[in-house]
């Protein structure tokens, strides 16, 4: 009898332990999560999530995150596409791209990249107008030909304006402005940094605008069976966000120049914007993106906010 009333002793206690479990978990709101894979670019937006990795913010926050780099905008849409990553670093042309090729993607946030008209030292331009005839250098179809073509609507000034000439790739188009062989450029960070950084000059860009076409997507099967994967990776993310609008440059600069894939040269030509926490984009900023797609053809659907934007921060 004493043996048996032990026993049940024992369960009642197991049974209390584990409830008494569940309930901390519970409250404390913690449960398994999926891992989740995104896809970053050598560009300043992919820099909170080096750092979210790097310092355990994801850890904290009970998510595995697996970062995939990528050179080029078309490697990193073939894997989001091809079901390899479940989100990405990218930016509205490649979102409208997405839908409009039959292939659902939402935005959920904005980022804090940068784009910049950049004039060669050799050519004396230190204005927009002065472009009028010159060659400047920009990617076709791109978020690059798109802020370029911003800039030049800001001063009155249509594309047929100056010689667009169409260099793809990044550092190629960098090494031709600093060789002299194009009167600008436009360029992403850090490359246009790297540029200024080595006698180019700086014209204007996407910030002196005031638009911002820079987001961070999702799958829309990832946005709907990883909700709350996506919600912690962006507490994660806002974690490194206050690091690095608070720490000094030297705490953080030789980590991100090496597992972000920015050239040497970044380290000290590198100037890192004003990190935002995780919030949508303005309405502005889709709009503009999706009308000037439709006054090129690229694109025939027009898209609202509410056909691209995911709001998973629940406000």
């Amino acid at each position: 009898m004493k043996k048996l009333f032990a026993i049940m002793l024992a369960v009642l206690s197991l049974a209390v332990a584990t409830g008494c479990g569940t309930s901390k978990d519970a409250a404390s709101g913690k449960k398994d999560l999926q891992p989740i894979t995104i896809g970053l670019m050598p560009d300043t937006d992919s820099v909170p999530f080096i750092i979210a990795q790097e310092k355990g913010y994801f850890k904290e926050e009970g998510l595995e995150v697996n970062l995939q780099q990528y050179k080029s905008a078309m490697d990193r849409d073939s894997a989001l596409q091809s079901g390899n990553l479940d989100g990405a670093v990218s930016d509205m042309l490649a979102v409208a791209f997405a839908k409009s090729g039959g292939f659902d993607v939402k935005v959920t946030s904005f980022t804090d990249g940068s784009y910049k008209l950049i004039a060669s030292k050799e050519s004396g331009i230190k204005d927009v107008k002065s472009l009028a005839g010159k060659d400047v250098s920009v990617s076709r179809n791109t978020i690059i030909e798109y802020v370029t073509d911003q800039i030049l609507a800001k001063e009155n000034m249509t594309e047929d304006s100056i010689n667009k000439v169409i260099i793809p790739q990044i550092p190629t188009r960098l090494e031709m402005l600093q060789n002299g062989k194009l009167a600008a450029a436009t360029l992403p960070e850090p490359m246009a940094s790297i540029a200024v950084h080595n006698g180019c000059q700086f014209v204007t860009g996407s910030d002196e605008l005031g638009i911002n076409p820079g987001v961070i997507m999702f799958t829309a099967k990832a946005a709907d069976s990883k909700k709350a994967e996506i919600q912690a990776m962006y507490r994660a993310y806002n974690k490194a966000v206050a690091y690095l609008n608070q720490a000094d440059r030297s705490e953080y600069i030789d980590l991100i120049i090496e597992k972000g894939g920015f050239p040497p040269a970044a380290k000290d030509a590198l100037k890192l914007p004003k990190y935002h926490e995780a919030a949508l984009p303005k309405e502005s900023d889709v709009v503009d993106c999706i009308t000037w797609l439709n006054s090129k053809n690229l694109i025939r659907e027009t898209y609202s906010y509410k056909d691209i934007v995911l709001d998973l921060f629940g406000k």
